[in-house]
């Protein structure tokens, strides 16, 4: 299977889970506090991926040799835990707390066109015309959801939460995207779940917030496995597979599903603005997955360490380590070559 399906079907997959604990979460605010529900949510997801990791262990057979977490990896592991695990997640249930699970699900959409942008702008990948028009539209459905030319109909503050909590997330693909590249997704998403969640949780505790009952509990980390553990992963493994820009543009149908699950679930209908902002962000998504990239490109030399196969057309090196799927350090060799690729690890040339 090519890495651009893979990176499709693990991050749809992702999309799909990620995005029904929108308006599940929004169903225990009224009693739980967004800190407790945000530290649930993670630590649920933490401890899935080490029963994954043990089960992994334990039936897996021979593993993977993925490379392992290192003290260098350190910044870009604390930068994942603050903000995409603790920041974005807590102004993400503020936000909700002010906004219809409808809107808020949809205007979390807007994560797709920053990560592009960071992407593209500050970590070096690269955007074709048609993923630009793409984050475009999807940001007028995003801008749709707060303009209220008859009036107030969105809460400024719960927008600006929402909003704030996709910036924080866009940083945070990008980030995992370099690590996830070099080191074993699981592994740097379980760090990054338990971490964000216990330290939220420990927050929660000295702010006095009632703690949760039982039943709360088991049922925020019951989704939180799914929802905050599964799905990281698989979208660990999409960043590795086609880049943060393209990645964004899978998971970008996540609000698609919180959106849709707001009507069982909260009882909330859909007008005639929801469904031109989902129109307009469906287009957006169609025009960003549909994008391809082929031209004649320069790989430069670097040497590092990751999982690879020696039978790609960037793993040329001759060190006897088997032909399966391994990782070592080694280096690459200058190569100008003209194929079909995306912004991965081994994708970051210029463009005229």
């Amino acid at each position: 299977m090519r890495p651009s399906t893979k990176g499709a079907l693990c991050g749809l997959t992702a999309a799909l889970l990620a995005g029904v604990s929108a308006p599940i979460s929004k169903l225990f605010l009224s009693d739980v506090s967004p800190l407790h529900i945000a530290g649930l949510l993670y630590t649920g997801g933490g401890l899935g991926l080490v029963i994954c990791e043990w089960g992994r262990r334990r039936w897996g057979g021979a593993t993977v040799d993925e490379a392992p977490l290192r003290r260098a990896d350190l910044p870009l592991l604390s930068g994942m835990v603050c903000l995409g695990g603790m920041v974005g997640p807590i102004l993400m249930l503020s936000g909700l707390q002010r906004l219809s699970g409808v809107f808020g699900s949809l205007l979390l959409a807007m994560e797709a066109p920053f990560t592009i942008l960071l992407a593209v702008g500050w970590f070096k990948e690269h955007l074709t015309r048609q993923e630009a028009a793409g984050a475009v539209i999807i940001l007028l459905g995003g801008g749709l959801i707060g303009y209220a030319p008859f009036g107030p109909v969105g809460d400024l503050i719960g927008v600006l939460a929402l909003s704030g909590a996709t910036v924080c997330w866009a940083l945070d693909n990008n980030l995992a995207q370099r690590l996830s590249s070099l080191r074993d997704p699981l592994a740097v998403m379980k760090v990054k779940a338990l971490s964000a969640g216990l330290v939220m949780i420990g927050i929660g505790c000295f702010s006095h917030d009632r703690w949760p009952e039982a039943m709360a509990v088991a049922a925020l980390m019951g989704v939180g496995s799914v929802s905050y553990g599964v799905s990281l992963v698989l979208d660990a493994y999409a960043l590795r597979f086609v880049g943060a820009a393209r990645e964004a543009a899978y998971f970008a149908t996540a609000p698609f599903v919180g959106a849709v699950f707001s009507i069982p679930l909260l009882g909330e209908p859909w007008g005639s603005r929801e469904v031109l902002v989902a129109l307009l962000m469906g287009t957006g998504v169609l025009l960003l997955q549909g994008a391809r990239h082929v031209h004649l490109h320069t790989q430069a030399e670097v040497e590092h360490d990751h999982l690879h196969r020696h039978a790609d057309l960037h793993h040329d090196h001759h060190e006897t380590f088997g032909t399966g799927a391994h990782a070592h350090q080694h280096r690459h060799q200058p190569i100008t070559h003209d194929h079909a690729h995306v912004s991965d690890l081994h994708h970051r040339h210029p463009h005229s």
